[in-house]
């Protein structure tokens, strides 16, 4: 077998078998198969595509390059969950806690985040002493003990994934649905839980730009997920509009503990509810979504959801004290308030520009090796639908430099406004199962 047959062959437009893919998967590791053939094959299956089964052949010999984390030692049923992204996405903080309270097992390794704002590992970081670096044998001990963990991700999971995405990122093949879905899925995969749910956004501040190619990935990767024996589920959520009112690590993190209290901003609420609503059926603990629905909010107004966080913050070395008060955790320098120039109701905040300006504020990276400013960023006060008078205050900028004129100027322009009333946007648009 030869790699440049099979990049002519997909060239051709032809169906390449589990063999030739496996042949390419192990070539990439083993390094016997140059980055400038592969980066050939990426750019033949960004033209012409894959089929639901060379997605799924691609998605399990990535998951299968290397380490698979195995839930076996953990009783009870075991659930993850993944989101494509957003800006001021910070569900995981809340989902995690929120499903072991409900009784499910969470066993969470996530990742940092390359752009606009941190991934969850930033933001747990926003916490001091925070480890994000458990052994698997740490990780697994306490999600037996406490029923959840949110880590970094550890041990060599989907490294062909590492090296093809890096390959896509230089060689523009990054725009694939086909690739996408496999890249997400061999990471998901490879820790064995029971089930899957997936947020797929779509939006301005979204990887996906609108609700139909939002569709079509998480179509691609149930269809992954059930052809490789994973009960997988999707969601597609509006990213027209940052998620809550939080956008920045800190920031996000007191949101999410505000919301486990049972105080957060209404779509971010709605976002955390409807997904542990859905994973709760998805699995049977429930047997429709009036009766998740009661469990879920048991679990916030008891507040065992929150008291949950909590643990997982004790357990992995955090400081519990900027949880149960925070206005412990670290300020930024400045904190400006920034006022409406007109009347209206807000009509559209475009995610994707305030994502830009969190990240010139230090929230976020351009590079892998950035740091990140935990302290500062945005708290949005007018969300899509509320009604604005001039000089009431739209959000507030927390920074530590100062603010240049045509930053402002920016902001303001990521705010389009309407003489007409209109109604708040549903963040949950579709359940795909």
């Amino acid at each position: 077998m030869r790699i440049v047959d099979i990049i002519e062959k997909k060239k051709n437009k032809e169906i390449l078998s589990k063999e030739e893919i496996k042949f390419w998967i192990k070539g990439i590791i083993d390094e016997s198969i140059e980055d400038y053939q592969s980066s050939a094959l990426l750019m033949a299956i960004v033209l012409n595509g894959m089929n639901e089964e060379e997605t799924a052949n691609l998605t399990e010999s990535m998951l299968y390059s290397g380490d698979i984390i195995k839930l076996d030692m953990i009783e009870g049923i075991k659930v993850d969950k993944h989101s494509t992204g957003g800006v001021g996405d910070k569900t995981t903080l809340v989902l995690a806690p929120l499903l072991a309270a409900c009784g499910l097992k969470v066993a969470k390794m996530s990742g940092r985040g390359l752009g606009y704002t941190g991934g969850t590992i930033d933001k747990l970081e926003s916490i001091k002493g925070y480890n994000c670096y458990l052994s698997e044998e740490e990780f697994l001990e306490q999600v037996k003990k406490i029923g959840v963990s949110v880590i970094a991700q550890t041990g060599d999971l989907a490294p062909a994934d590492k090296k093809l995405y890096a390959l896509r990122d230089v060689t523009s093949t990054v725009n694939s649905i086909p690739l996408i879905a496999s890249s997400i899925m061999s990471k998901k995969l490879a820790i064995e839980t029971n089930s899957i749910l997936l947020d797929v956004k779509y939006g301005q501040g979204a990887f996906m730009k609108n609700i139909d190619d939002a569709k079509k990935l998480a179509e691609v990767m149930i269809s992954i997920g059930k052809m490789l024996g994973r009960n997988t589920v999707a969601m597609i959520t509006n990213m027209n509009q940052p998620i809550g009112q939080a956008v920045g690590n800190t920031l996000e993190v007191i949101e999410a503990i505000e919301t486990l209290k049972g105080n957060g901003p209404r779509d971010f609420t709605e976002l955390c509810v409807r997904s542990a609503e859905e994973i709760l059926v998805q699995v049977g603990m429930s047997k429709d979504i009036d009766e998740a629905r009661n469990t879920v909010s048991d679990a916030i107004n008891s507040k065992s959801a929150y008291y949950k966080f909590i643990e997982i913050v004790k357990c992995q070395g955090g400081d519990v004290d900027q949880i149960e008060d925070t206005d412990k955790f670290p300020k930024s320098k400045h904190i400006t308030n920034i006022n409406s120039l007109k009347s209206g109701y807000i009509e559209n905040i475009n995610s994707e520009r305030i994502g830009k300006l969190a990240m010139e504020l230090g929230a976020g990276r351009e590079k892998i090796d950035d740091s990140v400013n935990h302290r500062v960023g945005f708290k949005l006060v007018k969300k899509v639908g509320d009604k604005v008078k001039k000089d009431d205050i739209l959000c507030t900028v927390y920074h530590d430099g100062l603010l240049s004129e045509d930053w402002v100027k920016q902001l303001y322009s990521a705010y389009r406004f309407t003489e007409v009333e209109i109604g708040q946007e549903n963040i949950v648009e579709n359940i795909i199962k």
